[in-house]
């Protein structure tokens, strides 16, 4: 009986020690989770103002141009999947994964060719294991990105872009990320960078009541549109990024808090478990003593006579 209640201390010892580490990493979480959310709201307003420049500008004009011009028969679309590097995340990584496969067979089902740009290790991991070609792949900055991280991101995908098709290029140019919603939801979703759509931004700017600037262009639309490009898709990827860093720390902070809850709730049965082995240990150790005495009361009794 003693060798069962020194095994539920040592695993009562473990799993302390455990919920331990899952609560100071959830309070780290927590932490970091105010920081990203004051870097997403401050990047949406140079984010909506630049769409809005680019719409006015598009549509204030007649220029062709890979940021605003729809391919008619396009057959081949960039996809890049952010991901996180670390785990311990619950699901995040893995709905942004599945999210990314939706997509990737509703643009094959579509006939086009797919090329894959993926940022953090589990992404890569993922496509590693299954030996899918990957054109690109960043890693080691998912929970604190910079703007330096979607300008490397962005160059080989604006180069894509410009590109034809033929000689390697692309038409369409989608991202895969986890949008933050609140501390409790955040969703995995896809959103075509490239071409922007022209009509949904009006759409949304006559809903909200705004009136698209007028602009004069020096010294053409179409060079006003070569350096917006840039631009564009390195603060469509920073946003995202960033959302998909606050909602990388608030779900490990979930998937933390449960399983310190979890680690708690195991160390409250361990502990009855012991209690319970204990107490037959002292109840056994007394009927042997009690035995014991009986037997010796016996023994001296029967000398006696």
């Amino acid at each position: 009986m003693g060798a069962q209640l020194r095994v539920y201390k040592r695993r009562i010892q473990a799993v302390t020690a455990t919920k331990k580490i899952t609560k100071a990493m959830e309070m780290i979480a927590a932490s970091r989770i105010v920081k990203a959310q004051r870097k997403v709201a401050a990047s949406k307003p140079y984010a909506t103002e630049l769409t809005r420049a680019v719409t006015a500008v598009a549509t204030g004009s007649n220029a062709k141009h890979p940021l605003t011009t729809e391919v008619e028969a396009p057959t081949r679309a960039a996809v890049l999947l952010v991901t996180s590097d670390r785990g311990l995340a619950g699901g995040y990584s893995s709905n942004a994964i599945k999210a990314a496969e939706r997509l990737r067979e509703r643009l094959a089902s579509e006939g086009k060719e797919v090329d894959t740009y993926i940022v953090g290790r589990k992404g890569v991991a993922y496509y590693g294991f299954r030996e899918r070609k990957v054109e690109d792949s960043w890693t080691g900055f998912t929970d604190n990105p910079a703007y330096s991280d979607a300008k490397r991101i962005a160059a080989p995908l604006i180069e894509a872009i410009q590109k034809e098709t033929a000689e390697g290029g692309v038409d369409e140019l989608h991202i895969v990320f986890t949008e933050f919603v609140s501390m409790m939801t955040q969703n995995a979703v896809d959103d075509r960078m490239l071409p922007l759509s022209l009509d949904e931004v009006a759409e949304e700017s006559t809903r909200k009541g705004e009136i698209l600037p007028l602009f004069d262009f020096e010294p053409s639309a179409e060079d006003v549109l070569d350096a917006l490009l840039p631009r564009y898709v390195e603060s469509r990827i920073y946003n995202a990024l960033l959302q998909a860093a606050a909602s990388e720390h608030a779900a490990r902070r979930r998937a933390m808090k449960s399983a310190t809850d979890n680690a708690g709730d195991l160390i409250k049965s361990l502990s009855r478990l012991a209690n319970a082995a204990r107490q037959a240990e002292i109840t056994q150790e007394i009927s042997e003593i009690v035995g014991g005495a009986s037997a010796l009361a016996d023994a001296t009794a029967g000398s006696d006579k």
